[in-house]
């Protein structure tokens, strides 16, 4: 009995050893066979690393593949990263479930991430982060109750976070950032309680910061920067006395910093509230952060001193560009001197405040490893300080848009690591220092808008790396040097216009094919239109006018088929007109004023005449008719000839009689400085024209001539024999009704008044024709660049204005109507027709306001009118730009006028005018911006402007380029704002002009520069 039972139990234990055996082999089994099916979804394995999975080894032997030694031949770890693995993350690896850490990150795997990943109950680890994984973030993850670290990372996810990942009570570190997730951060994100890490950087996230991440006492970091959320900091967060790094960067919070900053986190390294609506002061507590490594307060609403770091030994970066710092004055900078104790500081950023005084010279003590330095759009003068050489590290110096004067130190050329070398807009004087050709390195270069002088050292042909110059706008003189045009790595531009070069170009511009843009526009220069031009394929603008090249265009430019604008605008070119220029994909063309001949074509840019300037070339023929170019045929001459012989003979004695009655001249006071009242003896002689003088100038009145026409009269260019001097001919059209009423308004005004921003007139001309018919002219100063109007809506939209440029004819048009209406004498005057075509732009692209013909004075009948006075709508303005009460029979009032104003402005800045046929049922301009502020008012912007704001070292500085385009955005929707309300319906609720022209003002002087 005894041998039985022993053996049984032998039997037993030989069978359980067998089910065990079973067992094992089928689960070792299973995560075999796991494996294979992962492989199986590897679709690109460039580095080869999947030929090892493979029969001939164990799996626990395959690359990446870790077993455990407690459970013998179990998966638990897998090590497959930065292996340039690409396909889709199998759902079989739901099957490992000895797993506990996952490590996929820096691979290119693609669609969903599995949801069997939570049956993985012993993951501990799992990292996707930096694939292309999409769809949401699986819920059931939650269900991974061991996980201690969730990092998904720089994918594409969508969807909201989850709810049920806040179930994950031992999770220490987050990391979903840099994804498209939407929604609120969830509430009962506080269940987290051994939370260290959360970063939701860089995704959609909207909403409030829940105050409840104050009670996460263990976090560590906090990165929730580039997001939609708004409110404010609570107060609860200031008291996680744990926190290392906060950055809320990039988003809408508003509120202030707490006063004790730098106390309450004594182990603050990173401190990022950039690109948000902060305002307040930076508190004096922050010099206690002893351990803080970057601080980043730019793009805010900061004001006041800003304290002392001197206590920072550890500072990386200082990032304070685009607040309200500084008073400009002297002491602004003061702050600067403690930071010589940074003795690692490598990055400092200063730029867009209101900072005054000199450089200190500390700034030379710097860190030897300080690797940029931005102190644009501030106040700053005098000198760069000598000694800034000894910053041997540094790589970017901006300094642009100053007051800064003095010579460039020659000790910037022992800069070896500079590579953008900014110092353009300031009075910088001297030479530009030859030893800038010591700096290989050099990227970009702008040094225009100064008043540097000498020659272009030839030196600087040293600077291979170099991608643009700009040394536009200075003194310089000299010729070219030819080895500026063999650095064929420039590929961005070159801008050497409004200088005093002179000589020809040299003939190795050819050796730029990469060449973008090439301005050489107000110099000198003279010779031939080099054909080595046409080496530069890539070319998309070329400026040379305003020189003295002769000579035909070489047939070798018909190699610049990428060409967009091309100006050749003032030159001596002759010959004909290439025919190759038709098939280029030109957006402009201004040929004027040079000596071509011959016929004109009419198909590619020729076909647009809004597009192309061909004027002031005498011989040419033919084109389309908006040309008003004579025929191409070989007796045209005599006809022509004929003709004015006829109409000279007939007109012989009411000529006679024109020179005797002459012109009724105007005369004007000279402004002065002082005194506002001028004696008639301080008037200017007016230059005396007649009808004959006027009617050669302007060819005899030819349609070539004709620029433009309204209500009462036609506007004509013409060139004064006597002098050269160019005019604009506004000839009444004496048969429409009101005419003469129009001539004698503006008259009466333009006699009295006198602005920089209003159209200057040169005469008036009242006499008769050669017919005997009754004549009448004003004779303006003519406006190189036409209307307002010709700028908004032109054909094909060949021409752009920057925000700069329409917030300064903004400013120059409401300065004008601020001096009518108060200051330009005992009575204030409403000009009562403010709309684009009204407004001209010279050379410059100033601004002046003009077209008084339905002036109105402030008599006192006006200010006190009686009570059946009224006023016709047609007298007083155009539909579209009239205020409301005028068409209820109101007089013309200024309040109309700042009425018209907002409209004009709404439609300088959203390219829509208020008759578009889109404002119907009620719909007006007005309440279209209105209805669209602020969230949409990218979507009501007119895009060709925002198209030009794109920074162009975005390659450098991605996230300034963020925060740049977000200031765009903040004073797009400030400047519409004053629109809004300059275009109320009630009189009562419009602004003050003189209160329009400081918003204004300071809306321009908060806008974002580029570095340049």
């Amino acid at each position: 009995m005894g041998i039985f039972r022993r053996s049984l139990i032998v039997i037993t234990i030989i069978h359980l050893f067998l089910i065990f055996t079973l067992i094992h082999a089928a689960t070792n089994g299973t995560d075999g066979l796991a494996l294979l099916e992962f492989k199986a979804k590897i679709t690109d394995d460039p580095l080869g690393v999947m030929t090892s999975w493979n029969s001939s080894h164990h799996f626990c032997e395959w690359y990446g593949v870790v077993c455990g030694s407690r459970h013998h031949q179990r998966v638990t770890v897998l090590y497959l990263y930065s292996l340039q693995l690409s396909g889709s993350i199998s759902p079989h690896i739901g099957n490992l479930s000895f797993l506990r850490e996952l490590h996929l990150y820096n691979n290119s795997f693609r669609y969903e991430i599995p949801p069997q990943i939570g049956h993985l109950r012993r993951l501990q680890v799992l990292y996707l982060l930096n694939n292309s994984l999409g769809g949401k973030i699986p819920s059931n993850l939650s269900s991974c109750s061991n996980l201690n670290i969730l990092d998904l990372y720089g994918n594409q996810l969508i969807g909201e976070i989850p709810i049920e990942l806040t179930l994950l009570t031992r999770l220490k570190e987050l990391y979903l950032g840099k994804n498209n997730i939407t929604g609120t951060i969830p509430p009962s994100i506080a269940n987290l309680t051994s939370l260290e890490f959360l970063y939701l950087t860089r995704n959609n996230l909207h909403g409030v910061i829940p105050e409840f991440i104050g009670q996460l006492k263990n976090l560590r970091v906090l990165a929730l920067g580039f997001n939609q959320l708004s409110g404010t900091l609570h107060s609860s967060i200031f008291n996680l006395s744990l926190i290392q790094v906060i950055d809320v960067g990039g988003n809408s919070l508003q509120g202030t910093l707490p006063v004790s900053l730098g106390v309450s986190f004594p182990y603050l390294q990173f401190f990022s509230i950039d690109e948000n609506q902060f305002s307040g002061s930076i508190p004096s507590s922050i010099s206690n952060a002893s351990n803080m490594e970057i601080f980043e307060v730019g793009d805010n609403k900061l004001t006041g001193v800003v304290p002392s770091f001197g206590k920072l030994n550890k500072l990386l970066e200082l990032f304070l560009f685009g607040n309200h710092f500084g008073n400009g004055k002297d002491d602004d900078l003061k702050f600067l001197h403690g930071l010589t104790n940074a003795t690692r500081l490598r990055k400092l950023d200063l730029g867009v405040n209101n900072f005054g005084g000199m450089l200190p010279k500390q700034i030379t003590n710097f860190s030897r490893e300080l690797e940029s330095i931005y102190i644009n759009n501030n106040q700053i003068h005098g000198n760069i300080p000598t000694g800034i050489d000894s910053l041997i590290s540094l790589n970017i110096f901006v300094a642009s848009n100053n007051n800064l004067s003095g010579t460039i130190p020659s000790g910037i050329g022992k800069l070896k690591n500079l590579a953008i070398l900014s110092l353009s807009s300031n009075d910088l004087t001297g030479n530009i220092p030859s030893s800038l050709g010591n700096l290989t390195n050099l990227i970009q270069i702008y040094l225009y808008d100064n008043q540097l002088h000498g020659n272009i050292p030839p030196n600087l042909g040293n600077c291979k790396q170099l991608l643009a110059l700009s040394l536009f706008r200075n003194n310089l003189t000299g010729l070219i040097p030819p080895q500026i045009f063999e650095i064929s790595s420039l590929s961005m531009g070159i801008d050497l216009s409004t200088n005093r070069l002179h000589g020809s170009l040299p003939n190795q511009v050819g050796n730029l094919k990469q060449l973008g843009i090439l301005y050489l526009d107000n110099n000198m220069l003279s010779g031939h239109v080099p054909s080595d031009l046409g080496g530069c394929v890539s070319l998309e603008a070329l400026s040379i006018s305003h020189n003295f090249f002769q000579g035909s265009i070489p047939s070798s430019l018909s190699a610049l088929r990428g060409l967009q604008f091309l100006n050749l605008s003032y030159n001596n070119v002759s010959g004909q007109i290439p025919s190759f220029l038709v098939n280029f994909s030109l957006l402009a063309l201004d040929i004027s004023h040079n000596d071509f001949e011959g016929m004109v074509p009419i198909e590619g840019i020729f076909n647009n005449a809004s597009a192309t300037s061909i004027v002031g070339n005498k011989r040419l023929c033919g084109g389309i008719s908006e040309f008003r170019l004579p025929s191409c045929k070989s007796d045209q001459k005599p006809k022509r000839k004929r003709r004015r012989t006829v109409i000279i003979t007939v007109s012989a004695f009411t000529g006679i009689l024109a020179s005797i009655l002459g012109c009724l001249f105007l005369w004007f006071p000279r402004k002065r400085r002082k005194d506002s009242s001028s004696s008639d003896s301080e008037n200017v002689n007016l230059l005396r024209l007649s009808y004959q003088n006027l009617l050669k100038a302007t060819n005899e009145f030819s349609l070539d001539n004709l620029i433009g026409s309204g209500g009462f009269g036609s506007v004509y260019k013409g060139i004064l024999e006597q002098d050269g001097l160019v005019i604009a001919v506004k000839v009444l059209n004496l048969m429409r009704r009101g005419a003469s009423k129009s001539f004698l308004a503006e008259c009466e005004v333009l006699k009295n008044v006198r602005h920089r921003n209003l159209v200057k007139v040169i005469t008036a001309c009242s006499s008769v024709d050669y017919a005997g018919n009754d004549f009448k002219a004003l004779v303006y100063e003519f406006m190189d660049n036409g209307s307002l109007d010709d700028w908004l809506h032109p054909t094909h939209h060949p021409r752009n204005l920057t925000i700069v440029q329409r917030l300064n004819i903004a400013i120059d048009v409401s300065s004008a109507l601020e001096y009518l209406h108060c200051h330009a004498g005992i009575l204030p005057i409403v000009h009562c027709d403010i709309k684009p075509s009204n407004v001209l732009l010279d050379k410059e692209m100033t601004a002046h306001v003009g077209d008084f013909g339905l002036v109105k004075f402030f008599h006192e009948e006006i200010i006190h009118p009686t009570p059946n006075q009224s006023t016709s709508l047609a007298d007083v303005g155009t539909i579209g730009y009239c205020p409301p009460e005028y068409g209820m029979g109101n007089v013309a009032s200024a309040s109309g006028d700042i009425f018209s104003f907002g409209i004009l402005l709404l439609e300088m800045f959203t390219g829509k005018r208020p008759t578009d046929d889109t404002f119907k049922e009620g719909l007006s301009l007005h309440e279209f911006v209105k209805s669209s502020l602020p969230e949409q008012v990218t979507d009501i912007a007119d895009p060709t402007f925002l198209q030009m704001e794109e920074e162009p070292l975005s390659h450098f500085h991605y996230s300034r380029n963020i925060m740049r385009k977000n200031r765009l955005i903040e004073c797009l929707i400030s400047v519409l704002d004053i629109g809004i309300l300059c275009s109320s319906e009630s009189p009562q609720e419009r602004l003050n002009i003189g209160d329009v022209v400081t918003q204004l003002s300071s809306i321009k002087n908060k806008l974002p520069v580029t570095i340049g």
